[in-house]
């Protein structure tokens, strides 16, 4: 999800991988992986990203940790209803002790 939004991105602003890099200060095939979703971008990363793709940094971190949830679940597809319900509760209650 996080590579296909960044390469869409990019791709709109008619920007060559290698600004994307050089903004990274990483080599064009260590971000080309990123877009393909073979490799994770770091978290201190994404404002970076969202700022030279002129993207919202707080979409473009929810599709990151999306995608790292996803990667979690792996293969437990059966748990993972299951497991979501549990989260929620779980930040709810860390949500509410906060107030």
């Amino acid at each position: 999800m996080f590579g296909s939004k960044i390469k869409q991105l990019r791709e709109e602003l008619r920007l060559p991988q290698r600004v994307v890099a050089s903004a990274l200060e990483l080599d064009t095939p260590m971000y080309s992986r990123i877009e393909l979703g073979r490799r994770t971008a770091k978290r201190q990363q994404i404002p970076i990203i969202a700022k030279v793709l002129k993207y919202n940094e707080t979409e473009l971190a929810a599709l990151w940790l999306a995608d790292k949830i996803v990667a979690a679940i792996g293969e437990e597809k059966e748990l993972a209803g299951k497991a979501f319900k549990v989260v929620e509760q779980k930040i709810k209650i860390v949500y509410d002790n906060s107030r």
